[in-house]
């Protein structure tokens, strides 16, 4: 009998150890959704979040001391960290050991992560060449192709290589310039063209 109420008290202690690993494991997925969500609506709303162009400023904490993508960006470790939460409570669920549960949540953080920060790399490499596409239409001859108002913006089309570029413009003396009128480009201000009309 007593041999029967001790069993009965290990196999309670470890369903309740088990419990409280599922729930560990789920209250850190849930701290890394809720840390990835608050980093996408701030990202949105301040417009500071870990992609660059791509819905995300790489000059904050994503961007290392190259302007690339760092691992520790936010998003890459609140993947990491949802993915490690997540996969660790599916190791308890199937009856793996914390040990083991760990292991897997790791696992799965890690191959999460990775994507997320390719992904990230991606979209930094695919930012970074049209930064210096916009680059090379220093001193390039265009036509406008949106009459460009006195001290307004407007639209001229340059070829570059085999491609035809669309860029916003602005006349660098502010005056007016019609539409279907050769432009020099003269200076990049972000992503509008200064431009000058071509002697």
């Amino acid at each position: 009998m007593k041999c029967s109420l001790g069993r009965r008290r290990l196999v309670g202690v470890f369903l309740v150890a088990g419990f409280s690993a599922f729930a560990i494991f789920l209250g850190i997925a849930a701290i890394g959704f809720l840390f990835l969500m608050v980093s996408f609506v701030f990202g949105e709303v301040f417009g500071h979040g870990d992609f660059g162009g791509h819905d995300a400023d790489l000059h904050s904490d994503a961007g290392d001391a190259h302007g690339g993508v760092s691992i520790f960006s936010t998003r890459v470790v609140s993947v990491f960290v949802t993915a490690f939460g997540g996969f660790g409570a599916i190791g308890i669920q199937m009856g793996y050991r914390i040990e083991i549960s760990t292991g897997i949540g790791l696992a799965g953080g890690l191959v999460f992560g990775t994507i997320i920060y390719l992904f990230a790399s991606f979209l930094f490499s695919q930012q970074a060449s049209s930064d210096v596409r916009l680059g090379e239409l220093l001193g390039r001859t265009a036509q406008v192709s949106v009459a460009i108002p006195k001290g307004g913006l407007g639209q001229v089309r340059c070829t570059l290589g085999e491609s035809v570029v669309d860029k916003i413009a602005r006349a660098q003396d502010g005056g007016e310039i019609p539409a279907n009128t050769s432009v020099k480009v003269e200076a990049v201000v972000g992503e509008t063209l200064l431009v000058r009309r071509a002697d």
